[in-house]
């Protein structure tokens, strides 16, 4: 499973509010469930007998979240890498609406890129709400995996701002 299809799973969890989501096939076993502060935590335990790309087991699916979409070819070796240990990607939100600044100011470095290890306390970037500068800290330790908005646009409350790989 690569990283394409568990941000899609993801989008379905939360457009349907799903406080927990399991689906299971061929010894795969995909959990995400939202803990008290909203995040999504997705756990993949890893399987190397696991079918990259199969269609969920009949039943182990809510009806409104619909299949899994297939894989490309290409994304078999990527389940290959993650079969060593087990995979958790917490989801970092807006806690404000404001708009999303990866840096102190401009032209400085952003305070972390796709990557980059993060600390639990470390901060992941700045949201400007009603010219006030609203530092955004990691609530994790590990390594940040995609970054959703691009520097300089306006968010939302709730609204996806980073992954970050646990540790």
């Amino acid at each position: 499973m690569d990283l394409n299809q568990i941000k899609q799973i993801l989008e379905l969890v939360r457009e349907h509010e799903l406080s927990e989501f399991e689906v299971e096939h061929d010894g795969l076993r995909l959990k995400i469930r939202k803990d008290v502060n909203g995040a999504h935590i997705v756990t993949l335990p890893a399987s190397p007998t696991a079918s990259v790309g199969a269609p969920p087991a009949a039943g182990a699916v809510p009806a409104a979240a619909g299949p899994v979409p297939a894989a490309p070819p290409s994304a078999a070796p990527a389940a290959d890498a993650a079969a060593e240990s087990e995979i958790e990607l917490a989801v970092v939100k807006s806690p404000i609406v404001g708009t999303f600044y990866r840096s102190s100011e401009p032209g400085s470095a952003p305070f972390v890129d796709i990557g980059a290890m993060v600390k639990k306390g470390q901060v992941l970037c700045i949201i400007e709400a009603m010219k006030l500068m609203n530092e955004i800290d990691s609530e994790y330790d590990g390594e940040v995996v995609n970054i959703y908005v691009e520097n300089g646009q306006p968010v939302q409350y709730g609204e996806r701002l980073f992954a970050i790989r646990i540790r």
